[in-house]
């Protein structure tokens, strides 16, 4: 049931942008006129104000505080992509970080070895760039879902996104559907497009209830799993499908420079469009009639921002495969930290999830060294825990 469009009881501490939390206190709503707070049994508060949320924190932190834990999470992630290329089987001293990148420059430094010059350069380093791309699409991602569908335990893998861009992809690959004019992006793309409008279509009448999302998401993604599955091993041989199983399971291996530039490209266009969007996922975050009272069009808008989401989610999934728990975990903690207003929310989130699958991807490759472990088997190790959690804390376990 939507929130009612002012103060509506109930409804309104089910605010599921605001974190897993139910136990909320007052909550802001940034409008073209100011901002509403809502209080915790319904009643609104005063205008004006945005409110601390429960367990979440208090919101009304200043800007400088703000602007600080930001430059220190861009200083954390430059930090992390220097020592995550550094890690590996062969390690490489900071000495010889910084002759290879001195010599691509163009600077007179000697260079490394070629063959170590190439480990860095064309293996490593795409590497570590791609999991920070990819971090922060997906938290993104997750970001906005939980917003657009008001559950806070919304993200591109539980909504069964990431399985259809996965469907979508191997489509191209092994049956070579649309190959000339789609590419496996373009495939991802349709595939994730399809598999979200599949969860809209069943949802179109027993409204976005957050369990069943949840569910619902999980029938889908089943199916598009199988789907997946059945294209597998009805046209792939053994080494393909060898191959293209090792990929579903999320890996950074495959990332080369080519890859990188187009997830560079997407990435901070999807962030920027999401965070043009800031104050109508504040709105949509309680609802519908909530949303329109405040001037936003609601259907152009939920459709840009799923647009977007599905567009970040099958360049990801084309180019690393499905890698999931990074767009439900990452928003909740950051939420935590900075409260729910999505013009703080967005850039921090993307930050942070650059910095988590930065680590974890770094963690793979050398908990089982020489042997790599895929990437999205150690996200789900720590996903798994967390999601259980946030189940928990909502009172749904």
């Amino acid at each position: 049931m939507p929130a009612d469009p002012v103060g509506g009881a109930g409804e309104a501490v089910d605010l599921l942008a605001v974190g897993p939390d139910r136990s909320a206190g007052s909550i802001g709503v940034a409008g073209s006129a100011g901002s509403v707070s809502v209080g915790s049994v319904g009643s609104v508060g005063s205008v004006g104000s945005v409110g601390s949320v429960g367990s979440v924190g208090d919101t009304r932190r200043s800007g400088a505080a703000r602007l600080v834990l930001f430059l220190l999470a861009v200083a954390v992630l430059a930090g992390s992509v220097a020592v995550a290329v550094r890690i590996g089987t062969a390690d490489v001293g900071w000495t010889g970080l910084g002759r290879v990148l001195g010599a691509r420059l163009g600077l007179d430094v000697d260079p490394l070895p070629p063959l170590m010059d190439s480990l860095v350069w064309d293996l490593r380093l795409p590497r570590v760039l791609m999991a920070a791309l990819v971090g922060a699409s997906l938290a993104v991602c997750g970001t906005v879902l939980q917003a657009v569908t008001r559950n806070a335990l919304a993200d591109p893998y539980l909504l069964g996104v990431s399985s259809g861009a996965s469907t979508g992809a191997v489509t191209v690959v092994v049956l070579g559907v649309g190959a000339s004019a789609l590419g496996v992006t373009g495939g991802a793309l349709v595939g994730a497009l399809l598999s979200f409008a599949l969860l809209l279509l069943l949802l179109r009448r027993s409204g976005l209830d957050s369990v069943r999302i949840v569910l619902t998401g999980v029938v889908v993604g089943q199916l598009f799993t199988a789907l997946t599955s059945l294209v597998l091993m009805a046209s792939a041989d053994a080494d393909t499908t060898r191959a293209v199983t090792h990929w579903l399971l999320g890996s950074m291996a495959p990332a080369r420079w080519n890859t990188v530039v187009v997830c560079a490209i997407v990435t901070p266009l999807g962030l920027a469009v999401a965070w043009l969007c800031s104050t109508a996922l504040d709105g949509l975050s309680f609802g519908t009639d909530t949303a329109a009272s405040l001037g936003i069009g609601v259907r152009h808008t939920r459709a840009l921002l799923l647009v977007v989401t599905a567009v970040l989610t099958a360049v990801a999934v084309a180019t690393v495969g499905a890698i999931g728990f990074v767009g439900l975990i990452v928003p909740h903690g950051v939420r935590f930290l900075v409260g729910p207003l999505h013009r703080v929310l967005l850039p921090c989130a993307a930050l942070a999830g650059a910095v988590f699958l930065v680590w974890t991807d770094a963690l793979a490759r050398v908990a089982f060294a020489p042997r790599e472990v895929p990437v999205g088997v150690i996200t789900a190790l720590l996903g798994v825990p967390l999601f259980l959690l946030v189940l928990s804390r909502r009172g749904e376990l």
